[in-house]
């Protein structure tokens, strides 16, 4: 009985907090000062730029920068300046901070330097510390060629569609990435910003690491070591052997094997495969001291692996039988 009476009471608190959830949510808590201020300074802009407007301007209220419920989200104000003179005069004088729109290929009226320290003015830590000085501020990149701030859903945030905005500018990268052999960047299974920081990094090619290597770590973690046996050019740079974007040459490799290992081992047996002396029966016919594709020796032939078939560990070997990178 004792135990009937305790689930009652359960059920009745369950029942009352139901309610007055249902309750709240019929009758929402009135704004506070500091969010009627907010919603007064909107009103000035929202009361011509409304539904009507060409840009849909009021989705912002979808996203952080216009959620009234945190203190800290800015105002229209606080990113376009007071522009009193626009408000008296729309026609004829533009916002104080003009950040233009991409979409519809109107004129960005305000300079680079006063749009981007205006998004500095919040954004400043975290990913964008090393924006001063990035490839992207000196080629006079700023936040909104890349943002689409008034709307629910910034394409450059999304990894399906942040491809497509990095593209518009990196045209040689949109076609390596339709290559036979590339990164799944196509299937949205990775993004540029997997690789790349574009408001500025301490290493190369905007990289989130401070070398190439350790940028291919992140994901290739089978690849860092230590081995007892290491190649040389794969503790170097790992685009020594592989170019990222995209490869007509499997695994993304800059050239197909035997001629992309032939490019450093020229004088060990590569030259006796590429003189034919492997070869049953003797020598054959060269081209430029190579063998037509297809007549060099069947064991550097087989699955067109070439070297492959007998230096599988190519990035790195722990076989006792020396430095040679075998199974």
């Amino acid at each position: 009985m004792l135990r009937l009476h305790k689930f009652v009471a359960l059920g009745a608190l369950l029942g009352c907090l139901v309610a007055g959830s249902a309750a709240a949510a019929d009758n929402p808590a009135p704004p506070d000062a500091a969010t009627k201020e907010a919603l007064a300074k909107d009103a000035k802009c929202t009361t011509c730029h409304d539904k009507s407007w060409p840009q849909p301007v009021l989705a912002i209220y979808q996203t952080p920068h216009g959620n009234r419920a945190d203190p800290r989200a800015p105002t229209c104000q606080s990113c376009h300046g007071e522009s009193t003179g626009h408000q008296a005069d729309p026609a004829g004088v533009h916002p104080d901070v003009d950040f233009g729109s991409k979409e519809h290929g109107d004129k960005d009226v305000s300079s680079v330097d006063l749009r981007t320290s205006t998004c500095l003015t919040c954004h400043q830590t975290g990913l964008r510390m090393h924006w001063s000085g990035s490839v992207h501020q000196t080629e006079d990149v700023t936040c909104t060629n890349c943002h689409s701030v008034h709307t629910p859903h910034d394409p450059v945030l999304a990894k399906v569609t942040q491809p497509d905005v990095c593209f518009a500018c990196h045209k040689t990268q949109r076609a390596q990435i339709h290559r036979i052999s590339t990164h799944p960047i196509l299937a949205g299974e990775m993004t540029c910003s997997d690789c790349h920081n574009p408001h500025g990094s301490t290493g190369p090619k905007l990289l989130i690491k401070n070398s190439v290597n350790e940028t291919c770590y992140t994901c290739h973690a089978d690849k860092r070591g230590p081995f007892l046996w290491e190649h040389s050019p794969v503790v170097d740079d790992c685009t020594n052997c592989h170019t990222p974007h995209g490869s007509n040459s499997s695994p993304l490799l800059k050239a197909r094997v035997p001629w992309l290992c032939q490019e450093c081992h020229s004088g060990d047996h590569a030259a006796g495969i590429n003189s034919g002396a492997n070869l049953p029966g003797g020598s054959a016919t060269t081209i430029n001291g190579m063998l037509p594709f297809g007549s060099q020796n069947p064991k550097t032939q087989v699955n067109a692996r070439a070297c492959l078939n007998c230096h599988v560990m190519v990035h790195g070997s722990n076989d006792p039988a020396g430095a040679k990178f075998q199974r």
